[in-house]
């Protein structure tokens, strides 16, 4: 589990291939200050397992469907990755959850600046954008962020400066892809509400229903 908290720029420094599976080494250094074997790592907000690492680099094995799914398809050697470790028990929590397990990709089709902000429109399906919810949160890339714009296959953010220097977002312009999020807190809700349709052998959600059981 992730916060969505960028913690440093990584590089893809190389790609191999064996099999069925893609292997990517990447060149970092704080994430790689108390790295073990086995331990997760966001990768531009894929969780991804470091499989060997040195004092310079990590690298991690992802298979075909992830590679198909998100953005590493496009990666190449020196290209800019954001990376987090998993969050700790007794660490601040300032993003929000995020597991790592990105639910599809968006295209960025305008990045705007406005005073001290850049507003960031990006283009994904419409299965995504129905779980989303105006000044919610959402992952873009690993980077936890609030919805300022939403429509039916549209979402936009803001973009401080600090977040735009810190992160792959300030190299990326219209035309680029990025890996997209949705809170699980949305998705649990929409497939709860999804099984409580009347066809269903629950009983539908209603007002009545939550006042019934104490939300009033």
């Amino acid at each position: 589990m992730f916060t969505g908290i960028v913690e440093e720029l990584g590089t893809v420094e190389r790609i191999a291939s064996g099999g069925k599976m893609m292997s990517y080494t990447i060149k970092a250094s704080l994430v790689l200050s108390d790295v073990k074997l086995g331990d997760s790592i966001s990768v531009n907000g894929v969780c991804l397992t470091v499989t060997r690492f040195t004092k310079n680099d990590f690298t991690v094995d992802v298979m075909p469907e992830t590679v198909k799914a998100s953005s590493i398809h496009q990666w190449k050697r020196g290209t800019p990755v954001n990376l987090e470790r998993a969050m700790s028990a007794n660490g601040r929590f300032g993003g929000h959850m995020v597991s790592g397990h990105i639910d599809g990709t968006g295209v960025i089709v305008s990045k705007k600046q406005d005073q001290n902000a850049v507003y960031f429109e990006i283009d994904t399906a419409s299965e995504i954008t129905d779980t989303l919810v105006m000044k919610g949160s959402i992952a873009i890339d690993g980077i936890s962020l609030t919805i300022f714009g939403l429509e039916d296959g549209k979402v936009k953010v803001s973009i401080i400066p600090h977040t735009l220097s810190e992160t792959v977002l300030g190299s990326k312009e219209a035309g680029d892809m990025v890996n997209v999020e949705c809170d699980i807190i949305g998705k649990y809700v929409r497939k709860f509400m999804a099984a409580s349709k009347p066809d269903s052998s629950r009983a539908p959600i209603s007002e009545g229903f939550l006042e019934m059981h104490g939300f009033k």
